[in-house]
């Protein structure tokens, strides 16, 4: 592995054991014509399968359909269906698909009246063989995590906050959860190497027992599946590149051991050549902290400043692999609309009493150990993941969404694929998605996402090993107590409704609640009363409301929309970022009718 010190990018794969959120990664490189390899990051969180598929899926080369998989997994492998689909429906998700595809894939599905026309529409799926069983593989990085999600020191600690009645569930599962660890994939990978390298092998260069027979090939196409896990850059140059793309530089081909006759590999000295090569993941989480570009300003919260840390590297990763890494947000509006956002992976880490809007097109979003907090997104891609939340609601379009030892948060969303409800969770909520900006339906094309199918209210719930589990740790959310959310910034763009509408109950139960509010406006208006009373009339309500705001907790809400004055770092526009909280900044019951104007941040340029 190249020194950590030694900074030109010269060829470097990244590993990814991808399946709920992608987050992508190059690495950092040796002298010109040396090469080094990074272990690529997504969010993963489904149980492990052994490798050892590949000896019944090799009938099925080189694409595999979705009924031959169901096959081998339910009749083979002794998979719950569901499951099954799970595998196979994330890995296509993180399947490269331009957005034309992928909406008319939602279109075929959401025009299914019945199983039958279900089961057949999947039929027409395939995804390819070697690149599955690699994903497939990946999935053992989780494995202890996914164990151990129920048990664990919990987080917060005790000493750390009031006990809630929830302490006892949560879990340390984040702190060992391996998606975000990125010397964690580089040691999975190096440890795993072998195994990764022998499931490309042809049946006939596999021993009875399973392995490697001497001087065995690797095909050129079994290298090109490897760019799913490994991509790079060769010499002096920044430009990423599949593995396949790589190795078809003569310099690198003789060291992999490439052989014009037979035009493979030798198993070996390809083996031999990625381990001198592979490193950390230059755009990963770690390298992120450590020299992506901070976005800093200052907040007076009780007397002292508290600093929030926002690093990013959108400035020099290329596509797929932008990192916005936000952690400690505390008591604060964020808002943030632009393309420089746009196909970011997101992670929010330790962000308590905030309330944060990203209003861009995003890859993948990632919250972890995040309390008493709002986040509404833009359209993900891939998925939205929490992990080890309190008291959180989240309100996305997504791909996928996925929450793991978490408590009492509610999720909005609309999503074509079924939440997934990992260990670990108590007392989730699930509610449709409830909200518009004016540039979502534009920002949906554009991931490929469509209003339709929507099963946002049929979760699969996974037990600890990983089986479809029934448990009660989610409820949907009654309409009694279903209310639509305002964004509150000013943007421009033709949306002006929940795209796809509200479910028929949750529409009914908003029409009522504006019916009452008509009756009652009807009731003052006939009270016929004079300018006096309907002056304390007027003071008298807005009494009451001030006291229903403070006795909710709404009201910090409100004052967080006030933007007080901020303070940018070298480089960063003012407006970047919106940093708009202490009740300090306004006085008791005003609001500056402008401040959401100016928190939108549309007409921000990110640094």
């Amino acid at each position: 592995m190249p020194n950590s010190a030694r900074r030109l990018p010269v060829s470097d794969f990244e590993a990814r054991p991808e399946v709920l959120t992608e987050q992508e990664g190059c690495f950092k490189g040796m002298e010109q014509d040396s090469t080094g390899a990074a272990a690529r990051q997504a969010q993963l969180a489904l149980p492990a399968q052994d490798g050892r598929l590949r000896a019944h899926a090799r009938g099925c080369y080189p694409r595999l359909a979705w009924t031959l998989w169901r096959h081998i997994a339910c009749g083979k492998l002794q998979l719950a269906e569901d499951l099954a689909w799970l595998y196979f429906e994330t890995f296509d998700l993180l399947t490269p698909h331009v957005p034309e595809e992928r909406l008319g894939w939602a279109e075929a599905l959401s025009q299914c009246a019945c199983a039958k026309e279900l089961d057949r529409v999947r039929g027409k799926l395939s995804v390819d063989t070697l690149q599955f069983l690699l994903f497939l593989y990946m999935q053992q990085l989780n494995r202890v995590s996914l164990r151990t999600s129920l048990i664990g020191e919990e987080w917060p600690s005790p000493r750390a906050r009031s006990p809630s009645p929830s302490s006892d569930r949560e879990a340390k599962t984040s702190s060992q959860n391996k998606n975000w660890d990125d010397q964690a994939h580089l040691t999975f990978v190096q440890t795993h190497l072998s195994d990764l390298l022998e499931l490309l092998l042809e049946p006939g260069q596999l021993s009875q027992s399973g392995q490697a027979v001497r001087d065995s090939q690797v095909s050129a196409e079994a290298v090109q599946s490897l760019g799913f896990l490994l991509e790079g850059c060769a010499g002096r140059g920044r430009t990423v590149h599949p593995l396949h793309r790589l190795l078809g530089r003569a310099p690198l081909q003789a060291q992999a051991g490439f052989s014009k006759l037979s035009r493979s590999f030798s198993l070996q000295q390809l083996q031999a050549w990625l381990r001198r090569t592979l490193c950390l993941n230059p755009f990963g989480i770690s390298a992120c902290l450590r020299s992506g570009k901070k976005l800093a300003w200052a907040q007076q919260v009780e007397g002292s400043i508290k600093r929030a840390k926002i690093a990013r590297n959108t400035h020099m990763a290329p596509p797929g692999s932008k990192v916005v890494l936000m952690s400690q947000v505390f008591r604060q509006t964020l808002a943030k609309n632009s393309d420089k956002l746009a196909g970011a992976n997101i992670k929010l880490h330790r962000c308590s009493e905030a309330f944060i809007y990203l209003l861009s097109p995003l890859r993948s979003v990632c919250l972890d150990k995040c309390r008493n907090s709002t986040v509404v997104l833009g359209p993900v891609e891939t998925s939205v993941h929490v992990q080890s939340c309190e008291n959180v609601t989240v309100v996305c379009v997504a791909g996928r969404v996925a929450v793991g030892a978490s408590s009492h948060c509610t999720l909005h969303a609309l999503t074509p694929s079924r939440p997934l409800l990992l260990p670990g969770n108590t007392a989730l909520t699930l509610g449709p998605f409830h909200t518009h900006y004016p540039a979502l339906e534009d920002d949906m094309a554009r991931v490929g996402l469509a209003v339709v199918p929507n099963v946002w209210d049929r979760p699969l719930t996974l037990g600890p090993e990983g089986n479809p589990h029934d448990n009660a740790a989610y409820r949907l959310l009654p309409p009694g107590e279903f209310c639509p959310m305002a964004i509150p910034f000013q943007m421009e763009g033709d949306t002006c409704e929940v795209p796809g509408g509200l479910p028929p109950l949750y529409r009914k139960a908003v029409d009522e609640r504006e019916l009452r509010v008509q009756e009652w406006q009807k009731t003052v208006k006939d009270a016929h009363l004079i300018k006096d009373q309907r002056r304390q009339f007027q003071a008298l309500v807005e009494q009451k409301f001030h006291e229903w705001l403070l006795e909710s907790g709404h009201r910090q809400q409100l004052d967080c929309l006030i933007p007080p004055t901020l303070t940018s770092g070298p480089g960063e526009s003012s407006g970047s970022w919106v940093d708009a909280y202490s009740p300090d900044h306004s006085k008791s019951g005003e609001m500056n009718p402008e401040g959401p104007r100016q928190a939108a941040g549309q007409t921000s340029t990110a640094r």
